[in-house]
């Protein structure tokens, strides 16, 4: 499996003046202080993408068929902290951020991302973006494998300080505030829907 290639600098902590010094057609993303990119994604990673926001968006961006309530909106780059991330999508439950930033990055965390992984970057997104997401108190996080075709989803405790690995679940996508419990065709285990708060840096598998 290959890694994203990391790109200088080398002898210091990548900072945002390297990553907006790369070519506009790289992914770029800044992650524990490492500057990586990787290329424009490959087809099957975009119809997977595709595909996702057209069962996404209408229900919670839009509230056709759904509660709404949310912005779901593709690859946004996130500053969190130190980290700039470009998951392929996140949510905010409007009630914490009303409006969508002017900037050309978000600040605020979300409640909700998705990344769709490929070859070069599963072990990127599996390990270190996952555990930042952990950190920053993220809800609910997706992970898509459009080659494997499965998902899998991590979702933030309600209370304790569980820190079991991930596997996959249906229930980890955009929610309301209510509980709900939904069966996983690809694993067969359930999850309780939207999370509570719990420590930074774990996540459970219902």
């Amino acid at each position: 499996m290959r890694a994203v290639p990391r790109v200088p600098p080398f002898d210091r902590p990548a900072t945002y003046d390297d990553l907006v010094a790369l070519p506009d057609n790289m992914v770029a993303e800044i992650v524990g202080g490492e500057l990586h990119a990787s290329p424009r994604p490959a087809p099957r990673h975009a119809m997977a993408e595709g595909a996702i926001g057209a069962l996404i968006a209408p229900p919670f961006h839009f509230g056709r068929g759904g509660p709404g309530g949310w912005w779901i909106l593709p690859e946004p780059e996130l500053h969190l902290g130190a980290d700039v991330l470009v998951p392929d999508y996140a949510g905010w439950r409007r009630t914490r951020m009303p409006s969508v930033p002017a900037t050309a990055y978000f600040p605020l965390a979300p409640d909700w991302v998705c990344e769709i992984i490929s070859p070069s970057t599963a072990a990127l997104d599996r390990a270190r973006k996952v555990a930042i997401y952990a950190r920053e108190r993220i809800g609910h996080a997706w992970l898509v494998d459009p080659i494997a075709r499965s998902r899998s989803c991590a979702s933030r405790p309600e209370g304790g300080s569980s820190s079991r690995p991930t596997r996959a679940t249906s229930g980890c996508a955009p929610s309301p505030s209510r509980r709900s419990k939904s069966r996983s065709r690809t694993s067969g285990s359930t999850d309780s829907g939207a999370a509570g708060p719990e420590a930074p840096g774990s996540y459970r598998v219902e």
